[in-house]
């Protein structure tokens, strides 16, 4: 028997991945169209701030939705081939029967969906939430995850509180008129309140959120062996996007100033939220983090049944860099 040291067996582990790098980039995709849904559309600014669309080898068709709920439908209506949102209203979306599963995750540390008070409310803490009317955006979103988790690390049960489930611009117009005294709500949603409003953040998220965003793809997608390599490369693009932001701070904050039509002061204590996310591997532990979200689902009433995520995941995504 053969035996090969270390250092050569790494040799040719490196040998292999490049062949399978080279064989990938030779493939023609000028022919592929990939439907990509956009929230607020940030993902292809971000991408077009960081000149990571400059040369496509492939055609994005891009949609964009208000929130995670609206891309879950087209989704599930093979509107688009791909789309991100955070995990929990992807967890809501695969247990009512979406075919989809999640090929990529990116983590940031469980920033970015906090729960905001008007700047002259008398609520100071999360215990002040009990009797209010609190929305947690659209049911099953991110927001409505933290609003729940939130309520339950304070010992507040549900009914002791409303919750209202708008859209986020319906609910942008209750919180500035007053119809709700709490909304929970992440990324340009909460940087114009905090800029515009005055708005006050009452909870970051942390300790609740997962701070994970996944990247769902359609089952009949992920049978077509030419967008799989599209999908590699466009993953490829948005974790460069992410090392742009952290290495051009100043370049990012302009950017993301006149994205979010706010000032600097505004945005800026936005960055490490926006910026911090860094690729996760699809392995055990990833399932076993979207299993607790459904279990939180379930053990707040929102779904119910049995769900085995395992299934729901796609492993055999390769993870390339762009140079």
């Amino acid at each position: 028997m053969t035996s090969i040291s270390r250092r050569g067996f790494g040799t040719l582990l490196a040998a292999a991945a490049l062949a399978l790098a080279t064989q990938a980039g030779a493939q023609d995709l000028s022919g592929v169209t990939l439907r990509v849904g956009d929230q607020v559309g940030e993902q292809r600014a971000r991408l077009e701030a960081a000149g990571l669309l400059d040369d496509l080898p492939y055609t994005i068709e891009w949609s964009v939705y208000p929130a995670a709920v609206n891309l879950h439908e087209a989704l599930k209506a093979e509107a688009v081939d791909i789309g991100m949102s955070a995990d929990s209203p992807a967890v809501s979306a695969i247990a009512g029967g979406s075919r989809i599963k999640i090929a990529a995750a990116f983590h940031n540390g469980g920033l970015g969906t906090s729960i905001i008070v008007p700047k002259d409310s008398p609520i100071q803490s999360i215990e002040d939430l009990k009797g209010k009317t609190i929305s947690p955006t659209t049911r099953g979103s991110v927001a409505h995850y933290l609003t729940l988790g939130t309520l339950k690390n304070a010992g507040i049960d549900q009914q002791d509180v409303k919750l209202a489930f708008l859209t986020p611009a319906d609910a942008s117009a209750a919180f500035q008129s007053g119809g709700i005294d709490a909304w929970a709500i992440w990324g340009i949603y909460k940087a114009r309140s905090i800029g515009v409003l005055g708005a006050r953040e009452l909870y970051d998220g942390q300790g609740v959120n997962t701070g994970n965003i996944v990247y769902a793809v359609t089952e009949k997608t992920l049978g077509d062996p030419a967008k799989i390599e599209a999908i590699k490369d466009y993953l490829a693009r948005i974790e460069k996007s992410y090392e742009w932001a952290r290495e051009n701070r100043e370049d990012f904050l302009t950017f993301y100033e006149g994205f979010s039509k706010q000032d600097r002061a505004t945005v800026e204590p936005l960055y490490a939220e926006q910026t911090a996310y860094e690729r996760l591997p699809i392995d055990d532990a990833f399932v076993a983090s979207l299993q607790n979200v459904f279990a939180t689902w379930v053990e707040a009433g929102v779904l119910d049944g049995s769900l085995d995520l395992s299934a729901h995941v796609y492993r055999d995504l390769p993870v390339i860099a762009l140079n």
